[in-house]
């Protein structure tokens, strides 16, 4: 495992996803995954990474020995979790200890008891044996040649309950050659104004003993203010904050890596990264997104799909004249991008924008801009949505700029039949007749469902004609019921994504029924593919 400092250790951003971040609810990463993660975390440019507690679980354990063996870290150091030795023992005699130094990680974290009531309700121990195994401990690893960040557990629930029993904790680990002294807000109840007033409270104490000695913060985000407990506690002066990716941690989980990064970075104008990584923050949260199973959150800040997205005409009229107007940063610099959303809110500004956003440029024909807002309202008055349609929109706009609809096909007609045998068996079917470059095509098709039949049907027609076609496939399928007074007879609506393997686009169609509004969507999301590859209308 090679492993290259920091050249600037002033200010540490630590990142625990592996640790902390796995014990969200509905995760569960493999070794692989874990190392894949770190990969990702250390190409972004944090200086530690917390792999886990070697010695507590198997896989932490080989998680450590496979990064010794796999690992090349260009920015981040590996750290090492565990805790205080045992009451009433000694830290060379410790098992878990030793398992921290032989993980080969030149960093460990020790999670400390820093609350009275902890001490004494689940160590079961003396408020002095908790000191003595902090001392104790830390001195221990570092005469083993580790650098050694301790985390107060409950610090600030602690505080309010016995300071001075909070402070001694973080006095004897700082004697005993602790580098940095972490304050967590456990239970994740603090707000940011008491945040603050604390860390400068007990940076006060440090100087009277230690002067320059350094204060970290873990925030959890149990009253959403996790991001902005991290911030308080660097303006108090903290040096060290530790956050996970996307904000993945246990309950509603933890501060958010990349807010804070590029709260640090761009609005405190501090470098905490190396140079030109911040601009991969959008890629790299969605990739760990993507090796945790979870989708990627549209809303989260910098980083989400929607975070650059405008839908309000009023909107977009000022951001055509200038972006600043509506957005606190230029989405490049954390690789996003900006994104006009198209519907019944639109003006002419937004069309105008969302065109030259697919290389149409409207600006200079009013009359069309017109036309396409207004078959846009008259289409989402029907209950179409363009926002999450790009594809739909712009075959849309397409239309309007060429007066007509240029298809691959013409359809004759199609239909579906459902079956439902004995013993639960059933079975769908789906007949299509179409023409093609001037030849008539009827194709059946089975499935697990009339859509996926209706699929099958519409593939086996046209792709002898159009070659393409075999690298399309349907990724995701969403059906929404529109408001209505017809009960089971309401409108439909269904969203459609495909990809041809490397681009990926969705289609939007709406019906009096599921079968025919999917037919719809179908029908876009095959137009729009063929003409993504190149091929010319033939009807």
């Amino acid at each position: 495992m090679t492993e290259v400092s920091r050249t600037d250790d002033s200010f540490h951003v630590f990142d625990t996803t592996l640790r902390d971040g796995a014990q969200r609810e509905g995760i569960n990463l493999t070794v692989a995954d874990k190392l894949a993660i770190a990969r990702h975390l250390d190409d972004f440019g944090v200086g530690f990474i917390e792999g886990g507690w070697p010695g507590a679980n198997p896989r932490d354990t080989e998680f450590f020995a496979r990064a010794a063996a796999e690992l090349e870290l260009a920015n981040a150091q590996l750290v090492a979790f565990g805790a205080t030795r045992r009451p009433g023992g000694r830290a060379a005699d410790d098992p878990q200890l030793a398992a921290l130094v032989n993980s080969g990680a030149p960093v460990v974290t020790l999670v400390a008891k820093s609350h009275d009531r902890h001490v004494e309700l689940a160590l079961r121990t003396t408020l002095d044996e908790n000191l003595e195994m902090v001392r104790d401990s830390v001195e221990f690893l570092r005469s083993r040649g580790r650098r050694v960040f301790i985390d107060c557990e409950h610090f600030f629930d602690g505080y309010r309950a016995n300071r001075e029993y909070a402070l001694a904790v973080v006095r004897t680990a700082h004697q005993a050659g602790a580098d940095v002294v972490v304050l967590c807000d456990t239970n994740g109840g603090m707000l940011p104004a008491d945040v603050r007033e604390i860390v400068a409270d007990v940076l006060g104490h440090c100087d009277a003993y230690q002067p320059g000695a350094r204060l970290g913060i873990h925030a959890q985000d149990d009253t959403g203010c996790a991001v902005a407990n991290t911030l308080a506690a660097v303006d108090a002066g903290a040096t060290h904050v530790q956050c996970t990716a996307n904000g993945y941690g246990e309950r509603v989980g933890n501060a958010n890596l990349f807010p804070v990064v590029g709260a640090l970075e761009i609005k405190y104008d501090r470098r905490v990264l190396p140079e030109g990584r911040l601009a991969e923050m959008t890629r790299i949260s969605h990739a760990i997104a993507e090796l945790v199973n979870l989708t990627p959150s549209t809303h989260q800040p910098y980083v989400g799909y929607s975070a650059f997205a405008h839908k309000a005409g009023l909107h977009a009229s000022a951001i055509k004249v200038d972006p600043d107007l509506y957005q606190h940063i230029d989405p490049e610099r954390v690789g996003n991008t900006m994104r006009m959303l198209v519907s019944d809110m639109a003006g002419r500004a937004s069309v105008e924008l969302k065109g030259k956003e697919l290389g149409y440029d409207l600006s200079t024909d009013r009359d069309l801009a017109g036309r396409v807002v207004a078959k846009v309202k008259e289409q989402e008055n029907l209950g179409y949505t363009y926002e999450s349609a790009d594809a739909s929109f712009e075959l849309l706009l397409r239309d309007e700029v060429r007066g007509s609809r240029d298809r691959f096909y013409t359809l004759e007609s199609w239909r579906t039949i459902s079956e439902q045998g004995p013993h639960g068996v059933s079975g769908n079917e789906a007949t299509v007749k179409l023409w093609a470059k001037g030849e008539r095509r009827i194709a059946v098709g089975e499935g697990n469902g009339p859509v996926n039949a209706l699929d099958q049907a519409l593939r086996t027609a046209l792709e002898g004609i159009y070659p393409p076609l075999a690298t399309f496939e349907l990724v995701d399928y969403k059906v929404r019921i529109l408001e209505g007074q017809h009960g089971t007879g309401s409108k439909t609506r269904v969203l459609i994504e495909s990809t041809d393997g490397s681009t990926t686009w969705f289609t939007v169609g709406v019906a009096d029924n599921v079968v025919a509004a999917s037919w719809l969507a179908l029908e876009d999301a095959y137009t729009y593919g063929l003409l993504r590859a190149g091929l010319e209308p033939t009807e």
